[in-house]
């Protein structure tokens, strides 16, 4: 599903022009990523939880050429989804 799809489908079902429904989703998101980047966690009930979790470094390996190579610590955004979520999705 494309984001106008997405859009379309939200402004339906709340009844709201596709215009305001694109602004509120813009900011939804936003809100979630400036969150995450703050290193705050995210818990929406009955839909799941977003929040980061931190990467080690590590050594790696070039699979063409065998050399070891060394791969930076990182910070990474994780999404766990809540057990109403999993059984809805699982439901079909």
């Amino acid at each position: 599903m494309k984001k106008s799809e997405f859009v379309a489908l939200v402004a339906e079902m709340a009844e709201l022009s596709k215009k305001d429904t694109e602004k509120t989703i813009d900011a939804v998101f936003a809100v979630i990523g400036d969150a995450m980047a703050q290193g705050d966690k995210l818990q929406i009930s009955g839909f799941g939880t977003f929040e980061t979790k931190q990467r080690a470094a590590r050594t790696g390996h070039n699979p063409r050429t065998g050399e070891s190579i060394d791969i930076a610590a990182a910070t990474l955004p994780a999404f766990k989804p809540s057990q109403a979520l999993k059984t809805k999705v699982d439901a079909k």
